[in-house]
């Protein structure tokens, strides 16, 4: 059960009221399951000092620990109720306030907005342009390619995978590309004989400009910018995106050079018809589901006045 599924469960919109202890610890516990589910693996791995190259890349990539993640946060506007002295400790962290009685919590946004406002104004922008920008299907995943073309087997990343193809086949796919990649985070990764081939010339200061719909960076990214804008997304919200990240890294990594049989993974042969028409099948479904995800996250900067609807 989400938090705004327990709160108009009886058709009324009860954000504002107090939400007993017992209702919200009961989500609070369902969240920590949730991740638990989602985080488990990651932990026992890094314990080992073993390395996934799917599972564990939104722990490597973005700069968010399982335990952050498992921090319920219920969004602005929802009262919590504090009964006991443990109740109080859970809420006694950054962004949030309680009452001089101590008995109910709630997100303090003055506080949030004074430290992270300007930020959270970037985001806003960021995912309004992208949400209004026509989607462009026609990558084919080719940034992950770039990333190791013409590198020796001792250069490139994720040396415990081993290529689908042969260095010289691989490149080849490179050279037989249009390479459009338009975001900046991936295209820092390219490597130096694979910049100029790009068409875009991404930055972070055009990210704003560039940044559109079909890439599967940008829906990643939506993790990213969830967690960023800390206990103003409610963890629902965040768990969404956490759960697209991991779907969108999966088809990252299966439309790659890389070869993940060995880990379970399909292959989708992007230098095929075939593997085309899936990828782009594929990019299409997880760019929907993005663009719900970044009206979400904008209709929570609205609730905290960082970014104004259309319609407002």
């Amino acid at each position: 059960m989400t938090l705004a599924a327990s709160l108009t469960a009886d058709g009324t919109d009860m954000l504002g009221a107090a939400i007993s202890a017992p209702t919200w610890r009961t989500l609070r516990d369902e969240h920590a399951l949730q991740i638990a589910e989602r985080t488990d693996a990651h932990l026992a791995r890094r314990l080992r000092g073993e390395k996934h190259p799917v599972e564990d890349f939104l722990f490597t990539y973005y700069p968010f620990k399982a335990g952050q993640l498992a921090k319920w946060n219920p969004g602005p506007g929802v009262r919590l109720e504090l009964d006991t002295e443990a109740d109080r400790t859970y809420f006694d962290r950054r962004w949030y306030t309680t009452n001089p009685a101590g008995t109910i919590a709630e997100v303090d946004v003055e506080s949030w907005r004074s430290d992270r406002g300007d930020g959270a104004k970037f985001i806003a922008s960021l995912l309004q342009s992208t949400l209004r920008r026509e989607a462009n299907f026609g990558c084919f995943g080719i940034h992950e390619w770039a990333m190791v073309y013409k590198l020796s087997e001792e250069q490139r990343r994720h040396q415990q995978v081993p290529l689908r193809l042969s260095h010289e086949a691989t490149d080849a796919v490179v050279e037989g590309h249009r390479i459009q990649c338009s975001h900046h985070d991936a295209f820092r990764f390219f490597t130096g004989p694979a910049r100029p081939l790009n068409t875009l010339q991404p930055t972070r200061e055009s990210m704003v400009a560039n940044e559109q719909p079909g890439c599967l960076h940008a829906g990643m990214d939506l993790y990213k910018w969830a967690m960023k804008i800390g206990p103003i997304a409610p963890s629902d919200l965040v768990v969404d995106c956490f759960d697209l990240a991991l779907d969108i890294r999966t088809l990252d990594m299966e439309a790659s050079p890389y070869d993940l049989r060995g880990w379970g993974y399909g292959v989708v042969a992007i230098e095929t018809a075939e593997g085309k028409a899936e990828y782009m099948d594929r990019q299409r479904a997880f760019s929907e589901r993005a663009q719900a995800l970044r009206q979400r996250l904008l209709d929570s900067l609205a609730a905290v006045g960082v970014y104004a609807r259309e319609s407002d």
